[in-house]
């Protein structure tokens, strides 16, 4: 069904911030999640600094600063600029490429991230359009996916099968961006899916299924993957700590690194556990949804995702099978 929006998405970016309670917030885009210890360095001291030395990790395996006082988001600008992470002021808030976190994807979305930028008409497209690189990711409702040489259109096999990917996510991209009209997603969008299969064109092969396969705490091989509590990371933690961030608001660090603070057994409580900032932070929110976690957290028993959100909109939800907890003004309703 077509969605006839009235006005633009309102997704942050790293110059272009919201206003929260809390002071300025600024979302800086990681394509592919793969952060060296130099540029991850520059986002902790931007937090430290600027913010209010908190990093938050996004469902989208993006990056937030919050509690920027009015004008810090220029110099913040100035510091992602100077180490590269903010490579066109014109495409960053459409820059959302999520990649399968264990697999080796980075340099594929290293060409996507620059091809689409490289077209100046994708600039308009949504802070809400997202590319999904690789099969643990396919799942999570890309606009435009990969899976191999599978084309994903709207989250789901389109069935084209694909031998240049770049070309073909661009050139799906372009093709969104032309029909969409207010639309802020593809499946927003009547006939979409079948009107960029038909303007790509090309070989078919039999259906991918779509899924999320989230990676669980602990080593694997010469890494380790490590949760971040209510996936909000102390800034002074994983100093000179090349990273790779994951939509399951976790990291994949080198092995040895220090998890001081991180969630490195799949059976802690915490595991699964995600929220939205809630009160005081932001000012729809109807209860201290943070707090409140950590406490049901503390009596917790058995395992299993749980999302905590502080008003109906339910931010931050992750994909997947997950109990929410949505705060009412009178508690909490419970849906599974």
């Amino acid at each position: 069904m077509s969605a006839d929006r009235v006005r633009p998405d309102a997704c942050p970016g790293a110059i272009d911030v919201h206003l929260a309670a809390d002071g300025g917030l600024a979302r800086i885009r990681v394509p592919g999640g793969t952060l060296d210890a130099r540029r991850f360095d520059a986002v902790r001291l931007a937090a430290l600094e600027l913010g209010d030395g908190w990093i938050e990790l996004t469902s989208r395996a993006n990056l937030q600063v919050r509690g920027l006082p009015p004008g810090a988001e220029h110099e913040l600008g100035a510091r992602l600029a100077e180490v590269g992470l903010l490579p066109s002021r014109t495409h960053e808030r459409m820059r959302n490429i999520v990649a399968a976190p264990l697999e080796d994807n980075q340099a594929l979305v290293d060409e996507i991230d620059r091809a689409l930028c490289a077209v100046p008409g994708l600039a308009q497209l949504p802070g809400r359009f997202l590319v999904t690189v690789g099969e643990a990711v396919a799942g999570l409702g890309g606009d435009v996916g990969l899976v191999g040489d599978a084309l994903l259109l709207a989250g789901r096999d389109c069935g084209l099968r694909v031998t240049d990917p770049v070309a073909a996510v661009v050139a799906a991209a372009e093709r969104f961006q032309e029909i969409r009209g207010t639309a802020w997603r593809l499946s927003e969008v009547d006939g979409g899916v079948a009107d960029i299969t038909d303007a790509i064109g090309g070989p078919r092969g039999e259906p991918v299924d779509t899924a999320v396969i989230p990676v669980a705490p602990g080593p694997v091989g010469d890494r380790v993957v490590a949760g971040v509590p209510l996936g909000r990371l102390n800034a002074r933690l994983l100093a000179g700590t090349p990273v790779r961030v994951t939509p399951w608001r976790s990291l994949v660090l080198p092995a040895g690194a220090d998890t001081t603070g991180l969630i490195t057994d799949p059976a802690s409580p915490w595991h699964g556990v995600s929220a939205c900032t809630g009160r005081p932070g932001c000012a729809k929110s109807l209860a201290d949804v943070r707090a409140d976690a950590a406490r049901w957290v503390a009596a917790r028993q058995g395992s299993g995702p749980a999302h905590w959100s502080g008003c109906a909109r339910r931010c931050g939800r992750p994909a997947g099978q997950v109990v929410e907890f949505v705060a009412t003004g009178d508690g909490y309703e419970e849906i599974r």
